[in-house]
């Protein structure tokens, strides 16, 4: 699994500058981009401010494309995409409409 590849798609998805997580994971941009520049990966700790600063677990990190279809029916699946891509306002609008069908 490409780890620094996945942290990009999903910041890219979301029209986020490398600043941009920085500030939402409460890392520092230095981290990130040295992650890059020296071809590291993450710790833990840090991959783990990144997946909340993504609304996602280390879990839902680590899955496979493929892996959501066994988990997840194609409904369900659409649904955390969208949701995932959402800033935590937006996040919170969505559960309390939901909370109301």
């Amino acid at each position: 699994m490409d780890i620094l590849g996945k942290i990009v798609q999903y910041r890219l998805e979301r029209n986020w500058s490398e600043y941009q997580l920085a500030e939402k994971s409460g890392l520092t941009q230095s981290t990130i981009s040295s992650w890059y520049r020296k071809n590291m990966l993450p710790t833990i700790p840090s991959l783990s401010k990144i997946c909340d600063a993504f609304g996602i677990t280390l879990s839902q990190f680590f899955l496979e494309d493929n892996d959501n279809a066994t988990l997840l029916n194609d409904q369900q699946v659409q649904l955390l995409h969208y949701a995932a891509k959402l800033d935590s306002q937006q996040y919170e609008a969505l559960i309390q409409f939901l909370k109301l069908l």
